[in-house]
């Protein structure tokens, strides 16, 4: 076990901390009211290598490894969910799943500018009737000629309105269920695409979230990502690695939850002394270290796992279950300890509460990683290795 940083680690924290704190803390108050971030994130984004941080440097990425991912959401989130949901989803989601199942031509087609920055990618899963049941899905995909016709429509797709390219999961032959789904590379400015924000969000009110529209779409057959029937499996693999993001969020809004609660405590006083020194109040700042802590551990365990090449859903799992939760408790706590000030947009702990529950909903409702830990332990669930893995960090082997 290593757990130390490596110096390359340290200055990614440092650089995406200053991002945070200088494009996104001083106006991230007016994005959540107003429902949008300024555009010009995206290529700040890019210029400091964030877009492809762990995509290889032979497809246009930055090369680190895949903790270093964890780092940068971590520190986002920090900042707001909508910043970190995007690098989620254009990472883990897409990218990251580009990077396993993909051609070679594919990858240098869509990864390739996705890393860069030039392009973004999004991940249309979820429909009206299909969430944590996937097999529920309506959208189909039939194959005529040398194209595929597709039709459907996806809901609650992070970069709805934003995306060039997303990786779209539909059936190829109902009748076989899960084994009948197939995965799609489907690029915005194909005919039949249309796409519609939903308004009036709990939270991550900055972020772009709606739904996806194909109507008669007519994808190449070159588009067919994996085999046809692979879907269900790219669908999960995909997930694995976006847990793992929403995981590392998480532990970032702890901390975020942690700084503002530590500085409240020492500028506000009652009953003649800060609300620091009240032992109720520490509880809830104890419970939100413990959970901090705890998260960590998770989150860089499935990143070490990743970064060996090793299949890691059950290992993921936990963590996005548990840092989820425990950041949902963390947002609640910062908002009791800031009292009627935490209903005030003066404080940022309104915004983490409402942030906060949605992660304990997405990319795997806690009651569903409940019944697959439950699952693990009992012998029903065993995970096998798939035709094709997420490829190891190259430079893995400097950590032994």
């Amino acid at each position: 076990m290593n757990f130390e940083f490596t110096e390359e680690q340290q200055l990614l924290r440092k650089t995406a901390r200053q991002f945070v704190d200088e494009e996104i803390m001083p106006h991230i108050q007016k994005w959540d009211s107003e429902g949008g971030f300024d555009p010009a994130i995206w290529k700040k984004l890019a210029d400091l290598g964030f877009m492809g941080v762990c995509v290889p440097e032979q497809y246009g990425g930055s090369g680190m490894d895949y903790n270093s991912l964890a780092i940068l959401c971590e520190e986002l989130e920090r900042g707001d969910t909508a910043f970190r949901t995007a690098v989620s989803v254009h990472i883990g989601l897409n990218s990251m799943t580009l990077m396993q199942w993909g051609t070679e031509e594919q990858k240098q087609k869509y990864l390739v500018p996705q890393a860069k920055g030039e392009k973004i990618g999004a991940f249309g899963l979820t429909e009206p009737g299909a969430g944590s049941d996937v097999a529920g899905m309506a959208t189909t995909a039939v194959r005529d000629g040398d194209h595929y016709v597709l039709n459907g429509q996806k809901t609650w797709i992070s970069l709805c309105d934003v995306a060039d390219h997303f990786l779209v999961f539909a059936y190829t032959d109902k009748s076989k269920k899960h084994s009948g789904i197939s995965a799609f590379i489907v690029e915005r400015t194909t005919p039949g695409f249309s796409s519609k924000a939903i308004k009036g969000k709990y939270g991550i009110r900055a972020g772009n979230t709606g739904e996806l529209f194909f109507e008669d779409m007519r994808i190449p057959a070159e588009n067919l990502l994996g085999k046809e029937g692979e879907g269900f499996k790219i669908a999960m693999s995909a997930l694995d690695s976006g847990r793992f993001t929403v995981a590392a969020g998480a532990v970032g809004l702890i901390m975020g939850c942690l700084e503002e609660s530590v500085k409240y405590c020492h500028q506000r006083e009652t009953f003649g002394k800060a609300i620091g020194k009240h032992q109720l109040v520490q509880q809830m700042i104890a419970n939100m270290e413990a959970g901090y802590q705890m998260s960590r551990l998770l989150v860089y365990r499935a990143g070490e796992m990743k970064n060996k090449g090793l299949r890691n859903t059950r290992e993921t799992s936990l963590a996005k279950w548990q840092a989820c939760d425990f950041a949902n408790k963390a947002a609640d706590d910062a908002f009791q300890i800031h009292g009627a000030y935490g209903y005030s947009d003066e404080y940022p702990v309104a915004r983490f509460l409402r942030n906060s529950k949605a992660p304990v909903i997405y990319e795997g409702t806690r009651e569903i990683h409940t019944i697959m830990q439950a699952e693990y332990v009992l012998g029903y669930r065993e995970d096998k290795q798939l035709s094709k893995m997420l490829p190891a960090w190259e430079e893995e082997l400097q950590y032994n």
